[in-house]
């Protein structure tokens, strides 16, 4: 039997640079690349079409899964080219599915042109760091730039619970064990129960979607464990929010003691274009533990995070800057228009001021 016909396509997208390769009934293929849809040069795709494309690289398990969950979630590796994280559901036109590129080397911190200062998330030996952005943002490569500056420079073990499995880690200086939701662990609360007896140092928890996993992850940072979990919100405050969110009412103010303590930071980011349209620049929002925050956190008043933020701070910790003093900086450095900066903020009233200041600082 040959190589799967998706293959061909599959190796377009990551020769042009794309983030994703879209198959959709009734349309023809398209790559995501900088941001924005591209045709390719096919015709349009049938469902049937679709359907065949897919089954040619699912597994019967998974082709049962998606017959019967009308959709599914997993990961496909192209020899020489990397992995793509695969997402298929029906929807009102057919069958749909977006296939998100992952390179095969972890890329480095240094060529993420993040602060340094998110650097020191993988200092702390225990604790919470929340990783949040909207789908497309960056944050699993962020994540596994971290991930890989553990494995090269410390002895430790990292525990991943991911699903799918996307950038694949090899041992180093330490060692990663990933697991995968749906392959190797049912959820990401019984894979996260199962890694708190694996003698993890560093855990990853690939989405922090319900009180179970929430719980489960504290617990860990509690027991000495660094943990790294994902969420999909626009700022930190937020994120801090869902997490509250996933509780019990009555649970909530010791899960807020938990927090206050042992939340070390959180990075929210945003790719945003470039003025010369050849690639992206990230904006990030960075909040890191403080005398203030733990306070705030206490005391029920998160929705004052933000504003704290925009301030600049107490000045006590350095390196917390806000998504829209990031965003400004970009601008003022000439790297994204003004229109880029307005289209990603989080707070326009915010973000407006400043970019009249590096406007009359010309």
């Amino acid at each position: 039997m040959g190589a799967p016909r998706l293959d061909t396509f599959l190796r377009i997208a990551a020769d042009q640079d794309a983030s994703d390769l879209h198959f959709h009934a009734g349309k023809v293929p398209k790559v995501r690349h900088n941001g924005d849809l591209i045709s390719l040069p096919f015709r349009v795709l049938s469902e049937l079409q679709v359907r065949s494309f897919l089954d040619e690289i699912m597994t019967e398990e998974q082709r049962a899964e998606l017959t019967r969950e009308q959709q599914i979630d997993f990961a496909y590796e192209l020899d020489g080219v990397g992995r793509f994280r695969i997402s298929a559901c029906r929807q009102s036109d057919g069958l749909s599915s977006v296939f998100r590129y992952i390179p095969d080397s972890v890329p480095k911190l240094v060529e993420l042109d993040l602060p340094p200062v998110v650097t020191t998330f993988i200092n702390h030996s225990n604790g919470l760091v929340l990783m949040t952005g909207p789908t497309g943002s960056g944050k699993t490569t962020t994540l596994a730039a971290l991930v890989d500056r553990i494995n090269e420079t410390s002895a430790r073990h990292v525990i991943t619970v991911e699903d799918p499995i996307e950038y694949v880690h090899h041992p180093k200086m330490g060692l990663v064990t990933q697991r995968e939701v749906g392959t190797h662990v049912e959820s990401f609360a019984s894979g996260l129960r199962s890694a708190l007896r694996e003698s993890p140092d560093v855990l990853v928890v690939g989405e922090m979607r319900d009180f179970e996993t929430v719980s489960l992850a504290l617990a860990a940072a509690e027991a000495g464990v660094l943990v790294f979990g994902t969420l999909h919100t626009g700022s930190a405050a937020k994120a801090i929010d869902r997490v509250l969110g996933t509780c019990p009412a009555d649970l909530q103010e010791q899960v807020r003691e938990v927090l206050a303590t042992l939340l070390r930071g959180a990075l929210s980011q945003r790719l945003c274009r470039l003025r010369t349209g050849a690639g992206r620049a990230v904006a990030t929002e960075i909040l890191l533990q403080s005398i203030s925050i733990s306070h705030l956190i206490r005391e029920e008043k998160i929705h004052q995070i933000q504003a704290y933020l925009q301030g600049g701070g107490d000045g006590s910790v350095a390196g917390m800057s806000s998504l829209e003093q990031s965003l400004a900086r970009l601008v003022a450095q000439h790297q994204i228009e003004e229109a880029e900066a307005v289209r990603h903020a989080n707070d326009l009233d915010a973000l407006l001021p400043l970019l009249a200041q590096h406007r009359d600082a010309l």
